[in-house]
């Protein structure tokens, strides 16, 4: 065991990386606390059984069968392979090589087993590129995904396929060194992936060898690093918190709304005969009705915004969107997000009191795309982990209509109707069995 000037790199690099995740994490779920509450957390057991089965097992993805297998290989080969990082953090801090190796025949079915999920993992992430780019899915070539969201998408299977590509030529390195150089790369481990790629080097140097190792282990880790901070800016947030938005999503079925509690509590004194409506107790801070900003919106919504993985299967579903709308169920909730990370960055630059000008809706989401919902609930069905861009449609829908009276001329003359006629139709009751006279 030695400590040497790159024990220390390492050390630096280590600690570095985790606080500025620590800070952009903490950013994160400042912004998210901006919602507000309000939100169900009843039924644990249902809630528990969701995660497990929707947000790890990825069951709704299962539709498509090859597609999911395809995603679970890469998440849990991803993740599995990972595990290695415990033994990688470990070597680099102490300077020891392949410390965990006292496992002796556990050890060497870990390493196994990580070598296959690698190669898997590998051929994977080419599919997918394959089919992003080449095929060209249409869900993954929406307006919306102009420019970064393209990039990010693409950028994240590149550096999986380098990643998993340095693990296995770091192991090849190390195999052929076992030989070479057995003072320090003891025979240890099983490689039934990486030993195909020994005859590649097998003719280099020990001090290529070496180089070739100690490259692809610093590569991988500082990957490694690099990737848990890439999180905070890209969409494989979801990673993290697909889980916590499967757990707190809506058990109630699709079709039934919420409705708002002050407007529930008006329309009981309304239908109470006996009720006093002049004798109720003023509202001194009344509430917004429905949502303008995304502080309007509870913490939920927003933390959907975060979990999103623009994956597009919310609005391939869509009959609006496939109709040829504007509406797009992922563009809602990508908006969100970029509204939540604007109002986040002026509060670290002028204080929790900021305020500009722009709203979302408005600025962000326009009014054609709210209306162009039809509210069937198909974007709820088809997302991975549960997320609901509708709810949020709703609340800028009661917004629109009960704060600035801006529903479409259709909707307006219905509520008209049901004001003065109590009925949506533009005859008043005493008219309405009229029709049964022109027989």
């Amino acid at each position: 065991m030695t400590f040497d000037l790159s024990n220390l790199i390492f050390l630096i690099i280590l600690f570095t990386s985790i606080f500025i995740f620590y800070k952009n994490l903490r950013k994160i779920f400042r912004n998210i606390r901006l919602g507000k509450g309000g939100v169900d957390s009843d039924n644990k057991k249902a809630r528990w059984k969701r995660v497990f089965f929707i947000a790890f097992g990825q069951s709704k993805m299962f539709k498509k069968p090859l597609v999911a297998f395809l995603h679970l290989i890469v998440y849990l080969g991803f993740v599995i392979i990972n595990i290695e990082i415990i033994e990688i953090i470990i070597d680099g801090l102490f300077g020891t090589h392949r410390v965990l190796s006292f496992m002796g025949t556990f050890y060497n079915f870990l390493i196994g087993s990580f070598e296959v999920l690698a190669f898997l993992v590998l051929l994977a992430c080419i599919i997918f590129l394959i089919r992003r780019n080449i095929i060209r899915i249409k869900r993954f070539w929406g307006s919306e995904m102009k420019g970064w969201p393209t990039m990010d998408g693409n950028l994240i299977l590149i550096f999986e396929i380098l990643l998993m590509s340095a693990f296995l030529f770091m192991d090849a390195a190390d195999l052929v060194l076992q030989d070479k150089d057995p003072s320090h790369y003891y025979k240890v481990g099983s490689f039934p992936i990486s030993s195909f790629l020994t005859p590649l080097i097998s003719d280099f140097s020990i001090n290529s060898l070496i180089f070739i190792e100690r490259f692809c282990w610093w590569f991988h880790i500082i990957g490694i690093l690099g990737f848990l901070n890439y999180l905070a800016i890209s969409k494989h947030l979801h990673i993290l918190l697909a889980f916590p938005s499967t757990y707190y999503s809506k058990l109630n079925p699709k079709g039934e709304f919420a409705n708002m509690d002050s407007v529930t509590k008006e329309v009981k004194i309304m239908l109470d005969p006996n009720a006093d409506p002049f004798s109720q107790p003023v509202d001194t801070n009344p509430v917004r009705f429905g949502a303008k900003d995304v502080k309007d919106l509870n913490w939920l919504q927003l933390l959907n915004s975060y979990s999103c993985t623009e994956c597009g299967r919310c609005t391939s579903e869509c009959p609006a969107n496939f109709t040829g709308k504007k509406l797009s169920p992922r563009k809602i909730m990508m908006d969100v997000r970029d509204r939540l990370e604007e109002v986040g960055r002026g509060i670290d630059k002028n204080g929790a009191d900021f305020s500009d000008e722009k709203t979302l809706l408005g600025d962000y989401i326009k009014p054609e795309e709210l209306w162009a919902c039809t509210s069937c609930n198909a974007c709820v069905e088809a997302c991975p982990i549960n997320i609901d861009p509708l709810s949020i449609i709703i609340d800028l829908r009661r917004y629109a209509v009960m704060e600035e009276s801006a529903a479409p001329s259709e909707l307006n003359s219905v509520f008209s109707n049901i004001e003065n006629n109590g009925a949506p139709w533009p005859f008043p009751s005493a008219e309405r069995l009229k029709w049964k006279d022109d027989e």
